[in-house]
């Protein structure tokens, strides 16, 4: 008899630590799925964009949402691939997120494709209405939000005539189909004339396009404008050098083009872009803004980047006013 209540209290202490287990589990897994899932899907690798996914990181993190601590941040990244983008957003999706972010307009575009009702900020999108991401700025109407960096256009060819004052004609090179360049080469045919200048457009498909036409452009223009262009900004290191081969400038839209061999440039800081992200994709997660009602932020505001590096090589010389501006109040790369 005394082995049988031995025999029986064994298995109840079993049973015991069994249930302990099962609970401590399941509680930990009902943890784990209580954090909140985040993905972040980026058309591909380029400095501009790779500042923008680190700034918006970095602020998720600020907010209280570190991957791996108090959030599931999954980040993926296309390379320029379409068929990447679109299997990418389908595995985000299949995550059940509670929110997502698109770096780039293609990244958007995929996302909101496969997602009608997840929240979806967008990171750094220039013109989101074209796009076909939101119906209005002021009243976005559905699950999509975000940022949006107007390119400060006028003030780029401004400066291009400040440095350049003699050149008639701006060679501009940007990918075909790209909504964003095409805003902005739009933009350019009613900006260019007022300063003398004459736009002489270059299109590229894709990035294997560029060392050719661009080699053709730099025989017939002194200049080149670069509009914002995931495509262009990937193969910029090929871009600076044939510019240098012909000893022509490049005008790029972001300063990290600038220290990747262009002259110079006024342009939004990618980083607080990424940053900015960061905040609307907080705001969303803690109830504090929703999407179909919160307004597009666009940040347009630039600083002025030099590379005198570049203008040594080249041959230019910069106004001392320029550099006093860069050195004070934006970037002076030597």
């Amino acid at each position: 008899m005394k082995r049988l209540y031995a025999s029986i209290l064994i298995i109840l202490i079993f049973l015991g630590v069994a249930g302990f287990s099962f609970k401590a589990k399941t509680a930990g897994q009902t943890q784990a799925k209580q954090l909140p899932t985040i993905g972040i899907l980026q058309t591909l690798s380029q400095p501009a964009l790779d500042d923008i996914t680190k700034g918006t990181i970095d602020q998720l993190a600020k907010r209280g949402y570190q991957d791996g601590k108090t959030a599931h941040i999954t980040v993926l990244n296309a390379q320029g691939d379409q068929s990447n983008l679109k299997s990418m957003a389908e595995k985000l999706n299949t995550k059940n997120p509670d929110l997502t972010i698109g770096v780039a307009t293609p990244a958007a575009q995929s996302l909101a494709n496969i997602q009608k009702s997840t929240p979806m900020i967008m990171g750094a999108i220039t013109d989101p209405v074209s796009a076909g991401l939101v119906k209005d700025l002021a009243h976005p109407g559905a699950n999509i939000t975000g940022i949006s960096n107007r390119n400060p256009t006028n003030a780029q060819i401004a400066l291009v005539h400040k440095i350049m004052p003699n050149v008639k004609t701006l060679g501009v090179i940007y990918t075909a189909g790209s909504v964003s360049s095409q805003t902005t080469v739009d933009q350019l045919k009613t900006i260019a004339p007022k300063y003398g200048l004459t736009i002489k457009p270059y299109t590229i498909s894709t990035t294997n396009d560029l060392d050719q036409v661009s080699q053709q452009m730099l025989k017939e223009v002194k200049a080149v404008y670069i509009p914002q262009d995931n495509n262009v900004a990937s193969a910029m290191k090929t871009l600076v050098k044939n510019a240098n081969i012909a000893r022509v400038p490049l005008f790029p839209p972001a300063g990290t083009m600038v220290h990747d061999g262009g002259l110079a440039t006024i342009g939004v800081n990618q980083y607080k872009l990424g940053v900015a992200t960061g905040n609307m994709a907080a705001d969303v997660l803690e109830g504090k803004a929703k999407p179909a009602t919160t307004p597009v932020k666009v940040i347009d505001k630039g600083e002025l980047v030099l590379n005198l590096k570049a203008a040594k090589q080249l041959g230019i010389q910069i106004p001392e006013n320029l550099i006093h501006e860069a050195q004070t109040k934006g970037e002076l790369i030597k």
